[in-house]
């Protein structure tokens, strides 16, 4: 009998180095839901400082204010002039608080979806 070979009647099992496949795939699960989550939060932040800054009359030739402006736009191409009011300001607060909404139900109901599985 050599050094190596277990003792007779005795049991050699094989320990796992690191968590199973199941605990990456819940961890790697778990990333995704929350970088959805971040993404839905960041999306919907940005139109929430553009309406902010749209009804505290920021100045528009800020580069800043451009940027954020921008975003917007490009963020809320899908709801640009669905609520036409003369009433400019409530027009800018419909149109892009819609789809800061949107992106928030959406984002965080498919991050707790990805928390359940």
């Amino acid at each position: 009998m050599s050094n190596f070979d277990p003792a007779p009647g005795h049991q050699t099992y094989d320990r796992p180095t690191g968590p199973g496949p199941a605990v990456r795939r819940q961890a790697a699960t778990r990333r995704t839901a929350l970088a959805v989550c971040t993404v839905a939060d960041i999306a919907a932040g940005l139109l929430g400082l553009w309406i902010l800054l749209f009804l505290l009359d920021a100045n528009r030739a800020n580069v800043f204010v451009e940027f954020v402006r921008g975003t917007a736009d490009w963020l809320a191409w899908w709801s640009q002039d669905i609520f036409t009011m003369d009433t400019e300001g409530l027009r800018v607060l419909l149109n892009y608080g819609l789809p800061a909404v949107m992106y928030l139900v959406i984002g965080h109901g498919i991050s707790a979806r990805l928390n359940r599985a």
